[in-house]
């Protein structure tokens, strides 16, 4: 019976060291008698027992390590604390196994040494705002030193930067600086503004103006132009009726009559204005004015037969 049990353990040993399978996005990594035989893909395979032995057992699938915190002293000589994570994944696993022990922590070394190198070419107010250019430049020196080792650095990523307290401090208080500074830049602006709009309001205002007072003028000079060009054709017309009428029988008496008329009109006038009344010597023409009243209407009393 105990023999029985040695061959089935036996058996069993066999068989496990016979047939081995290897599950998606592994890759086992086969030595032959010490000396490396191949790597293994997922799925069934065999193996010469006590002769074939897998050796290493490599993840082919994307693998995020933390970075742990460390200090870094920027360019302005400012010690912040910055952590990350970085994304590798496994391209060759005969020198991921061979070329170098324990990538990982390999990688997580010189990911710190290269973020070191990084944040010192920059200084503090930098490495907040080209975040991305340093995790580019990170990945980009990572790619390149851990090629030889069968390794594909794919992203790496700043989690968080700590600057010491004092510096937190002094920002803040630039941070409030620059807001009172785009305050008063923003309320200038405002007014330089108003003020400009105002001014080209008073100014097309006083265009306006000028340009009203110019219409009126103009209209004005026409309408007295207007006005001068009526009351002349006006005269003119009168006066051509008149001369009209004295050609006719009796046009002169009438003439001479509407003259008396209005004189005497006048004259009325200013002796009843007048406090002293002085007679102008021509009143003795009047006589001839009633005479010439009277060839017109035949009406005249004969002033000789009354002065006798």
């Amino acid at each position: 019976m105990f023999y029985i049990t040695l061959v089935f353990i036996a058996v069993i040993y066999v068989i496990r060291k016979t047939f081995i399978i290897v599950p998606q996005n592994y890759s086992y990594v086969v030595e032959r008698l010490g000396v490396f035989r191949g790597a293994l893909n997922a799925g069934f395979h065999f193996l010469i027992p006590l002769i074939d032995r897998v050796r290493y057992r490599q993840n082919l699938k994307e693998i995020a390590i933390d970075i742990p915190p460390q200090t870094c002293i920027t360019k302005d000589n400012v010690s912040i604390l910055v952590d990350g994570v970085l994304y590798l994944r496994v391209v060759d696993p005969y020198k991921a196994s061979y070329e170098i022990e324990n990538f990982q922590n390999a990688t997580i070394q010189l990911a710190q040494t290269t973020l070191r190198s990084e944040i010192g070419k920059l200084v503090l107010d930098h490495t907040f705002s080209e975040r991305d250019d340093i995790n580019a430049n990170v990945v980009r020196g990572l790619d390149e030193a851990t090629d030889p080792w069968g390794i594909k650095v794919t992203r790496y990523e700043i989690k968080n930067i700590s600057p010491p307290k004092e510096i937190l401090h002094e920002m803040e208080e630039q941070v409030k600086a620059e807001r009172v500074k785009r305050a008063e830049i923003t309320i200038s602006e405002g007014e330089k503004l108003a003020r400009i709009n105002r001014s080209m309001g008073e100014r097309q205002e006083a265009i306006n103006f000028s340009e009203g007072e110019k219409m009126k003028k103009v209209n004005e000079a026409a309408g007295k132009a207007r006005e001068i060009e009526l009351i002349a054709g006006a005269k003119s017309k009168g006066i051509q009726m008149i001369a009209d009428s004295i050609l006719l029988d009796g046009g002169s008496e009438a003439v001479n009559l509407q003259i008396t008329e209005e004189y005497l009109t006048g004259l009325g006038e200013i002796l009843g204005k007048a406090k002293t009344t002085v007679l102008p010597t021509e009143i003795a023409g009047i006589v001839s004015f009633f005479e010439g009243f009277s060839k017109v209407t035949n009406k005249l009393p004969d002033l000789g037969s009354s002065q006798e």
